[in-house]
């Protein structure tokens, strides 16, 4: 079989086969540390925080986390800190021009930024840390429980909260560079897939336990649909729009370049994941305000958005990755330089002025596929709510479209997109037969 023999070649290359067992071995390491229960907190006592995870907004906070919110881990507060402290640097870096000129300064403009993106992470943390220890204490409370008082357990807490989510954050920046890449959209990834086969058997156990309603056919039903909305996804991330490009024929020598035709692949959706991600991370923020918690005392506004189930939660969650989408997009393709790059190598595109004109329309090209690419993008992260008010459990239906489904299908596209460019560069086949190559989400910039 094909695949058997892409998987040989994938051994007997050293440096790939090594960044697939260095991001084996800090997978294993970031499994095991969301296991690890905070010291003081006795693991029998958190029944009540179990089922508090089991649904709502709170079930996808803990998928994101793989698991460590629910188990009161070191690593409760998870990666989204870091995520939420990149959107603001990198909003800071439209707006503000102290943060537009780092951003012209290269290699070093872009350390100084990732530099105030952690500090920025920990500010963060240390808000995040004590509101989480906040409701931990009303959980194991009413499990019958008590959770260790007084200033110093919740200081030493917070701190190792905050330490955990670092080195959650420093175990995903070195998989970008000692691993397969794509760090820290990597480690939701596995927190999501932790949660994927537990979701499975919960819904099968509690559509086979239904009487008289076919629930057998249901859950096979389900199956069906969760499998047409996965190659939706697909769809949706390796979807492309090729632009002609004409290159003009120059002849050196004895020798002639040019007068051949290709094309500018772009992509439907260039901003893959992240508009989800990020997306997201703001959706979060309501819990943070409160606690972690459904608090009684929240304002109805706060309560509102507490709720991924409800019309204003996925309204606004839609708005915001059609936003991000277009936000993504302009930081990731930019049509000046490609369109300077094509003069420079004298090509251009039929019918337009080379220059100018060329970034114009490429631009104009963008914005045209975006739109309806966000749009989609939107539709298949809400999916989830019309799958829960359908009937099914709420950890099944976080598979139904979603960030959960939408994040899986990017990363892992985006693995094997890494993973094949390996193969190929050693001139070996990738896994499709040549000609239907894995569309990763680079694939649209790399061109230029």
């Amino acid at each position: 079989m094909k695949f058997i023999e892409t998987c040989k070649n994938i051994w007997k290359i050293e440096d790939l086969r090594n960044r697939l067992l260095t991001t084996l071995l800090f997978v294993l390491i970031y499994r095991f540390g969301s296991f690890i229960v905070l010291p003081g907190i006795n693991p029998d006592a958190l029944t009540a925080l179990h089922d508090q995870t089991r649904g709502g907004l709170m079930a996808l906070l803990d998928m994101f986390s793989g698991g460590a919110f629910s188990n009161a881990s070191i690593f409760a507060l998870g990666i989204m800190p870091y995520i939420s402290a990149s959107i603001v640097v990198q909003l800071l870096s439209i707006a503000v021009p102290y943060f537009q000129k780092m951003q012209r300064e290269g290699e070093s403009g872009r350390q100084k930024m990732n530099q105030i993106t952690r500090y920025l992470t920990v500010a963060i943390l240390l808000i995040q840390g004590p509101s989480y220890l906040v409701n931990l204490s009303v959980q194991m409370r009413s499990a019958g429980a008590a959770m260790p008082g007084g200033f110093w357990f919740s200081f030493s807490t917070t701190i190792i909260l905050c330490a955990g989510s670092m080195f959650v954050m420093w175990l995903g920046e070195r998989i970008t560079d000692k691993g397969i890449g794509n760090g820290i959209s990597f480690i939701i990834l596995i927190g999501i897939i932790a949660r994927f086969p537990g979701a499975i058997v919960q819904e099968f156990s509690s559509r086979l336990n239904e009487t008289g309603n076919g629930g057998l056919v249901v859950f096979i039903a389900e199956m069906v649909l969760l499998l047409v909305v996965f190659a939706l996804a697909i769809m949706l991330v390796q979807g492309t729009r090729k632009i002609p490009v004409q290159y003009a024929k120059r002849v050196v020598g004895n020798k002639q370049y040019g007068g051949v035709r290709q094309y500018i692949p772009l992509k439907v959706n260039a901003a893959n994941v992240m508009p989800i991600i990020f997306a997201q991370a703001i959706m979060f923020i309501p819990i943070s305000i409160v606690g972690f918690s459904n608090s009684p005392k929240a304002s109805s506004f706060v309560n509102a958005f507490m709720d991924n189930t409800g019309f204003w939660y996925n309204f606004v969650f839609a708005i915001l990755i059609i936003l991000f989408t277009y936000f993504y997009t302009a930081i990731i393709i930019n049509p000046q330089q490609m369109a300077e790059n094509l003069k420079q190598n004298n090509g251009f595109i039929p019918g337009v002025k080379p220059g100018k004109k060329t970034a114009e329309y490429i631009d104009s090209i963008m914005s045209r596929i975006t739109l309806p690419g966000s749009i989609f993008l939107a539709i298949v992260a809400i999916l989830p709510a019309f799958a829960r008010l359908a009937g099914v459990s709420t950890g099944f239906a976080q598979f139904f479209g979603g960030t959960s489904l939408l994040i899986m299908v990017g990363v892992i596209l985006d693995t094997l997109q890494q993973i094949e460019s390996h193969l190929l560069m050693r001139h070996y086949d990738g896994f499709f037969e040549s000609g239907m190559r894995i569309k990763g989400r680079s694939t649209a910039a790399m061109a230029y």
